[in-house]
């Protein structure tokens, strides 16, 4: 993760506007308070971090990144932001995998989290069944996950999608239906409920999981 990022951390703010569509739409369903806590998973840059942290009332603030280079980055952000306006960025981050997800352990909480989310993230963790099942037993009972990640493109040009998933082969491309299914599976199942819908015709869909009381 690191050497993919090392120098593709200095641009991906810039970048991602135009090929990580739904993030924002993530962030607007993120409900925060007083005494919420919320994690990111795979928090990069900060970037949406630090837009909940321009909240009113942000909350707990959590970001997990398995590459050393993206928390670099992410510090820098997060001390310029708190040098002009203090008490406004507090985010706690730490360097971990995905599906080692522990809240005591990683973050020093007794507590488990009230959302956790994943910007275009999960279908790239190789062992994102675990993250999804990580992420589920740090979640407090009728907590939320939140996902967007890649469609299938189905109602976009044709053309496009294959240059999409070319871009992308040999990283998660070939994952992205079949991160999708287990979503749908999971609500099937019962054990949460998941509403998904699709962002900008198919090519992402954004998830909410919803864990029972």
């Amino acid at each position: 993760m690191d050497r993919k990022y090392r120098y593709g951390r200095h641009l991906y703010d810039v970048t991602r506007r135009y090929t990580l569509l739904g993030c924002d739409k993530l962030l607007d369903r993120v409900i925060t308070g007083p005494s919420t806590a919320t994690l990111e998973v795979g928090c990069g840059t900060a970037r949406n971090l630090l837009r909940l942290a321009a909240r009113r009332e942000p909350g707990r603030l959590y970001g997990l990144d398995a590459s050393h280079a993206m928390l670099t980055t992410a510090e820098r952000s997060i001390r310029r932001v708190a040098g002009r306006e203090p008490g406004r960025a507090g985010v706690v981050l730490r360097q971990g995998l995905a599906e080692d997800l522990d809240a005591r352990r990683m973050f020093g909480r007794e507590e488990r989290f009230d959302t956790i989310f994943f910007s275009y993230c999960l279908s790239m963790v190789p062992a994102w069944q675990q993250a999804l099942r990580a992420a589920m037993a740090n979640l407090v009972p009728g907590g939320v996950i939140l996902i967007v990640d890649h469609w299938d493109q189905r109602d976009l040009p044709t053309a496009f999608s294959a240059g999409l998933r070319a871009w992308f082969f040999g990283r998660q491309a070939a994952e992205w239906p079949e991160v999708h299914q287990a979503l749908v599976e999971l609500g099937r199942s019962g054990r949460a409920d998941v509403r998904i819908e699709s962002v900008a015709r198919r090519y992402a869909y954004l998830a909410t999981v919803r864990t029972g009381p």
